[in-house]
């Protein structure tokens, strides 16, 4: 059976002041490599309920804890993962966020940012996993769907994640 990606949802970008709140809200009290097998296994279910070709990815520190590569995602969805994380451990803040803080200062971070753009992309997708009294310890990626759009799905199972 061939999946058909469902067709994109209207997901507006949010603003710096949401982001922010994002990741205020989306902390753990610890993260285990349990509680990356179930985001990660959370993930994979939401991208398969829509069809989404998705790669997805999860790290604490260098470690990869949880990968996945759904029908319909490439090779350079993985790149894309890599700048996208890569941005997340400079900055500590998700990777949509740090791209609308350059767009808010009006600017764009591929100017200001003097990094080489094949290495970071500050593109949404990508999340810092953040323990209480820890700080940022890892990343949760998305990749494969436009960005506001992988963004939103990481969200979504955070927010899920931290209900159940």
């Amino acid at each position: 059976m061939n999946a058909t990606p469902t067709a994109p949802t209207s997901v507006t970008a949010p603003t710096v002041a949401e982001l922010e709140s994002q990741e205020v809200r989306l902390t753990f009290r610890h993260f285990t490599h349990e509680t990356a097998w179930e985001l990660g296994t959370l993930l994979v279910e939401l991208a398969r309920a829509r069809n989404a070709p998705v790669a997805i990815d999860i790290r604490r520190g260098t470690q990869q804890l949880f990968h996945c590569a759904l029908p319909g995602s490439t090779a350079d969805n993985d790149a894309w993962i890599d700048r996208k994380r890569r941005v997340v451990e400079r900055y500590g803040a998700a990777s949509l966020l740090v791209g609308a803080r350059h767009r808010a200062k009006g600017t764009t971070f591929e100017e200001s940012s003097r990094l080489d753009p094949d290495r970071y992309a500050a593109h949404g997708g990508s999340f810092p996993i953040t323990v209480e009294g820890a700080g940022v310890i890892g990343t949760v990626t998305v990749s494969g769907l436009p960005q506001v759009e992988d963004h939103a799905l990481v969200v979504e199972a955070l927010e899920k994640l931290r209900r159940d």
